[in-house]
């Protein structure tokens, strides 16, 4: 894919926040433009699970990544929960590509019904609408069984669910090596080139 690939990252409140503040590092490290949008709830996760405070303004977030990841000014963009000016919320200005990771099973649903209350909702259905990559990555367990009948509608819609699980064959030591794994699951289906991981079949 080209490099300029314009990605939308979506953070919700489900538990597995190390993830997406992992695939976020990924993307901006591969030079990925990177429009970032996450929930109120997410905040309060991202403090529970990663002692990280997630600013709640959108321009002391951008700072605040930049200097995290020594980016330059302009490659991420974060937008408030109501922002409907932001490219996002519009099929005129896609991005390439949407993840929502973690996915809440109350953002699935939402998504799976049509509902654009908020922005990531919006951002979400106007990639389906617009027929472009959008990813979902749940970590609830486990699924019942309207948790399944949202995700099998939004695979009929061209979706794509990718819960968080983390395979073994690759012999994980770490926490982190357990994190990349499913990371490296996003990238591959984004189409990025990465090395998280040792490939299934090489070295096995």
């Amino acid at each position: 894919m080209k490099n300029s690939q314009t990605i939308t990252l979506a953070l919700t409140g489900a538990s597995g926040m190390p993830y997406g503040i992992r695939l976020l590092e990924m993307l901006l490290q591969e030079g990925k433009q990177v429009y970032l949008l996450y929930s109120k709830v997410a905040q309060i996760v991202a403090q529970q699970e990663m002692n990280l405070a997630l600013p709640s303004s959108a321009k002391e977030a951008e700072v605040f990544f930049n200097r995290q990841y020594h980016v330059p000014d302009g490659q991420l963009r974060v937008f408030g929960r109501e922002e409907w000016f932001a490219p996002v919320a519009s099929g005129s200005n896609p991005a390439d590509s949407m993840v929502i990771c973690p996915c809440t099973m109350g953002t699935l649903a939402a998504i799976a019904a049509g509902l654009n209350q908020k922005l990531i909702e919006r951002a979400a259905d106007v990639m389906l609408k617009e027929n472009r990559q959008l990813i979902l990555v749940p970590r609830e367990t486990p699924f019942s069984s309207i948790h399944l009948e949202n995700m099998l509608k939004l695979v009929r819609s061209g979706a794509v669910i990718l819960p968080a699980n983390p395979g073994f064959y690759h012999h994980p030591r770490t926490v982190q090596d357990m994190i990349d794994f499913v990371v490296a699951r996003i990238l591959d289906h984004l189409g990025i080139i990465h090395t998280l991981i040792p490939r299934w079949g090489i070295g096995n």
